[in-house]
């Protein structure tokens, strides 16, 4: 009996130490997960205020321009570029363009030799010799015919000769012609094997793709030339934001990979069709201004301006990112209202900062998440993600040191 009386003494023991210890980790695991909350009420005395310069005023409504954001890049028209390419086959026998030379239109990039085209040359020579000769012939029958001494048959057969030569002598041309080769030279008994390769329009020489020496047909390219002064932006737009869109509009793009630099384009069309299987709809636009830089194939981040709209709106200052999230900071008394000193005045509609009355006094402010809208004139639209209290006072100077606050306040408590 007396050792069942110290067996239950010992289990009792130790029934009350593991229920304190589990008590105290309880606890310690509830002050943990209270640790990890996330802090979102910063509080600033009335000295730090005045001396920050800490602002706050109502939601504004503003005019700014509306606007919507796309993708795409940059564009040549068709018409703007040319491959250059030979109109008969031949050995390169020059090349002088390097890829970046700008070019005239008309101007000589390439010669080509081609020993076949003397034998065309010596054709058309020959043709014209019997022109000549079937001309006079012409003028003798004709003499003969009026004066009764030939027939007419004479005058008629000699009439078709020459109207044979002549077709003849325009075909020859006209295959010279469009390979190069001066008629005119050929007339005068000259004869030449090489051909001058000349740049169809004028712009910068995107490529050169022939190599001296290289027997080259009519069929492969020599060169590339874009001509750059019409440079065209295509952008990608949601079938949401189609209504919105009309030509003139003006757009403000960066390039991707140069954000700094702005440029401006206009719409002058819009696309009727999807693009391939997406659901965006192509919007072309002109490139105005300088163009230094900007290449075909360039990506591009576009901004177009469609108009202005009446939108709530606190200076652009007054907004904070904090993980990935932007937010403004709202001047709260506990159970929500705006701040009011004791004299009734409501400092969540001033706009200059609060003169210190008591050193004591303090002000609360809470993060409040917005999302952000379109930027204008040092403005910028927010949409609360969470309703606002009524006439809530918005910091709109100072916010970046409210922020800055609430973090340490987190350090600190964490």
């Amino acid at each position: 009996m007396k050792q069942f009386i110290i067996a239950l003494l010992a289990f009792a023991l130790l029934t009350s130490c593991g229920g304190n210890e589990k008590a105290s980790e309880e606890k310690e695991h509830a002050h943990e997960h209270a640790g990890d909350e996330e802090t979102t009420v910063a509080e600033i005395t009335q000295e730090q205020v005045n001396a920050v310069g800490i602002t706050w005023d109502t939601i504004q409504y503003r005019d700014l321009i509306t606007s919507i954001r796309a993708n795409g890049l940059l564009s040549v028209p068709n018409q703007n570029k040319a491959i250059v390419t030979a109109a008969t086959d031949g050995f390169v026998k020059t090349l002088l363009v390097l890829p970046g030379d700008h070019v005239r239109k008309g101007q000589v990039i390439a010669t080509l030799v081609n020993p076949g085209i003397a034998r065309t040359q010596q054709e058309l020579q020959s043709v014209l010799a019997q022109i000549k000769l079937t001309e006079l012939e012409l003028q003798r029958q004709r003499e003969l015919v009026e004066g009764n001494a030939a027939p007419l048959k004479n005058l008629q057969r000699v009439q078709t000769e020459l109207a044979s030569l002549v077709a003849s002598r325009n075909g020859l041309q006209q295959q010279l012609s469009a390979i190069g080769v001066s008629t005119a030279a050929v007339a005068s008994g000259k004869i030449n094997t090489t051909i001058a390769i000349l740049a169809p329009i004028s712009g910068a020489v995107s490529a050169v793709s022939a190599e001296i020496g290289a027997q080259i047909n009519a069929a492969m390219p020599i060169a590339r030339i874009v001509n750059n002064s019409d440079l065209h932006l295509d952008l990608f737009v949601y079938e949401k934001d189609l209504p919105r869109l009309k030509k003139d509009q003006s757009i403000s793009f960066t390039l991707t990979n140069n954000p700094g630099e702005n440029h401006e384009a206009r719409i002058f069309s819009i696309g009727t069709a999807f693009e391939n299987d997406t659901k965006t709809i192509p919007v072309h636009a002109v490139v105005k201004g300088d163009k230094t830089g900007l290449i075909e194939g360039m990506n591009v981040t576009a901004v177009i301006n469609t108009g202005t709209g009446l939108l709530p709106a606190v200076p652009s200052e007054a907004i904070v990112a904090n993980g990935g999230q932007d937010y403004v900071f709202v001047l709260m008394n506990h159970g929500g209202a705006a701040e009011a000193d004791h004299h009734g005045h409501d400092h969540a509609k001033s706009n200059s900062p609060v003169k210190a009355e008591t050193g004591a006094k303090k002000y609360t402010f809470e993060k409040w998440p917005v999302a952000k809208g379109v930027t204008d004139m040092g403005y910028t639209a927010i949409i609360p993600v969470k309703p606002l209290p009524a006439n809530a006072g918005i910091v709109t100077k100072g916010a970046f040191f409210v922020m800055a606050k609430l973090v340490n306040k987190g350090e600190h408590e964490h």
